[in-house]
């Protein structure tokens, strides 16, 4: 099952820290600069990037950009 959702982050705002599971993790940054934090690990995607990785460590995502930062995440 996907679970397709888009995101709306404010400035320096991050989305809740998600526990290992099973699946994997799609998005698409569709305004702004995000951080993907995977475990102890951060990765940086802007407007017009797509982002992907197992959802096998814990892992949220960052807004870094000025001003608010939307982008599509979809989840299996």
């Amino acid at each position: 099952m996907m679970e397709p959702v888009l995101v709306e982050l404010a400035e320096n705002i991050s989305t809740a820290e998600d526990i290992p599971h099973e699946g994997e993790e799609f998005g698409y940054v569709l305004e702004g600069k995000i951080s993907i934090v995977l475990g102890n690990t951060h990765y940086t995607c802007k407007k017009g990037e797509a982002f992907y990785y197992p959802a096998s460590k814990p892992h949220h995502i960052v807004n870094k950009g000025k001003g608010k930062t939307r982008f599509l995440w979809i989840s299996t």
